[in-house]
């Protein structure tokens, strides 16, 4: 899914519109993938080749050598064919795909400095598209007063206009749902300490 330089303008036109309401900071993050789950085709292929001796044990007479080459052969192909991205894809289970998106979600929030703001008052906008994983991520300070169970809107409103295929109309979504929950809390007021755009990683 392509990002347009409209949609960096208009996500940051939302944020910024966002913090004039609220002291709180937003910070939006998509990934495109949270992690490229290289082992994945080598694991299954292992699997693959593991299997592949005791067919040829049981109903050929194969000699010991030619059955370890099949094994071999049986193991490049396979890498090869499950390193294909819609097989890598299927064969990648869909907890290990959620757990390294919640991963890549908690590395933004700090590498982005959601965590240092004054009044711990950061919330991360966080997406991950081929996981199709989104994730609202408030510091200390947001989240005492803010539940998780209230982000749960915005989080919708993103994860339906993502699957749309509209990014910006996604984030500007969900930004507007956040500001509605943070201005009532946190009134405006200090400076702008984060950058007012969308990260892509």
């Amino acid at each position: 899914m392509r990002v347009s330089n409209e949609d960096y303008r208009r996500v940051a036109e939302a944020i910024r519109a966002a913090e004039q309401k609220t002291g709180a900071e937003i910070v939006c993050v998509l990934a495109r993938r949270s992690s490229d789950y290289s082992y994945v085709p080598a694991l299954w292929a292992s699997f693959a080749a593991l299997a592949t001796p005791w067919p040829l044990i049981a109903f050929t007479h194969l000699p010991v050598r030619e059955i370890f080459a099949a094994q071999i052969a049986v193991f490049i192909a396979a890498t090869l064919l499950f390193s294909l991205s819609p097989v890598h894809s299927l064969l990648t289970p869909r907890r290990i795909k959620r757990a390294r998106a919640h991963r890549a979600a908690r590395e933004q929030f700090f590498t982005r400095g959601v965590a240092r703001t004054s009044g711990r008052r950061g919330v991360l906008i966080f997406a991950s598209l081929a996981e199709r994983y989104a994730r609202i991520i408030a510091d200390v300070g947001v989240a005492e007063i803010i539940k998780d169970e209230e982000w749960r809107a915005a989080l919708d409103l993103l994860r339906a206009r993502l699957r749309e295929g509209s990014i910006a109309d996604g984030y500007v979504a969900a930004i507007e749902e956040t500001a509605r929950l943070l201005e009532g809390r946190f009134p405006p007021g200090g400076k702008d300490e984060l950058p007012d755009r969308l990260f892509v990683m």
